[in-house]
């Protein structure tokens, strides 16, 4: 019985596994990386309006994925405020967070919205398409709306500068 029920659940594991790598062949779409022209999008803020990728055209830009809940984020967010802070104006920082509620950080972020523009991939079909896979995740597109970096985990201000600058050409 015990052979029986082994042999049962390596198949099930088996046809699971194929079942799984199918799923992923057939539903992989297409998605940007590192040196791909950034895919344009149209995402909710803060506010109810809409902001859209081409907003920035020709401007070095910063997307930033976060969550309110992830400990990275937290630890990154005060260098990401600096960052704004001096920064800013000349390179805007988009902050995307994926499926939480606008009240929800509207009350995390009330200290920090000054300058910052948050939008919201609620159904993270954007995510998706710039190949976001978790959360702090920064990606910095140039002012021809290439994708020059695309880093994964906490960043500091100085490395935002650092990457901003070198593209700012």
């Amino acid at each position: 019985m015990n052979k029986r029920v082994g042999k049962l659940l390596v198949m099930i594991l088996i046809v699971g596994m194929f079942g799984f790598f199918g799923y992923s062949l057939v539903t992989k779409g297409k998605h940007t990386d590192v040196g791909d022209k950034a895919y344009n999008f149209e995402l909710p803020n803060l506010d109810g309006s809409k902001t859209k990728l081409t907003d920035y055209k020709g401007e070095v830009v910063i997307l930033n994925y976060f969550a309110s809940w992830c400990a990275p984020c937290k630890e990154e967010f005060p260098e990401l405020a600096a960052f704004q802070k001096d920064y800013g104006k000349k390179y805007p920082l988009i902050m995307i967070n994926r499926g939480e509620t606008m009240d929800r950080i509207n009350k995390v972020t009330k200290k920090n919205q000054e300058g910052m523009t948050y939008l919201f991939d609620y159904n993270a079909k954007i995510s998706k398409l710039y190949n976001v896979t978790g959360q702090p995740e920064t990606f910095v597109i140039d002012k021809q709306g290439i994708i020059r970096q695309h880093y994964n985990g906490p960043v500091t201000e100085m490395q935002l500068y650092n990457w901003v600058k070198k593209y700012d050409k």
